[in-house]
């Protein structure tokens, strides 16, 4: 049985044995990023990381949404204010 193994974010080879433990509770970028990609390769499916880092989907789906938007940089939660803000002021202006 072979590996399947993905890019991961950093642009290197990923498994599961990439992935965060399952009692991760400090979710610094490089974490939420893998777990991101992961979910998105097929490593783990969303309902299994969902669960096994005790996630809610909406707190799974702000992490690819700003992944999208922002590229891995936007996982910062010191940015997530900003980008919140000017996501509003941008839909009010117009």
């Amino acid at each position: 049985m072979g590996s399947h193994a993905v890019v991961g974010p950093d642009g290197s080879a990923m498994t599961l044995n990439d992935l965060p433990p399952p009692n991760t509770t400090r979710w610094v970028v490089r974490r939420k990023a893998q777990v991101v990609f992961g979910v998105q390769a097929g490593l783990i499916s969303l309902e299994d990381a969902l669960r096994r880092y005790n996630l809610t989907a909406e707190e799974y789906a702000s992490w690819e949404r700003l992944i999208e938007r922002h590229g891995i940089r936007g996982l910062r939660v010191t940015r997530l204010k900003e980008y919140r803000q000017n996501g509003r002021m941008e839909s009010r202006s117009g």
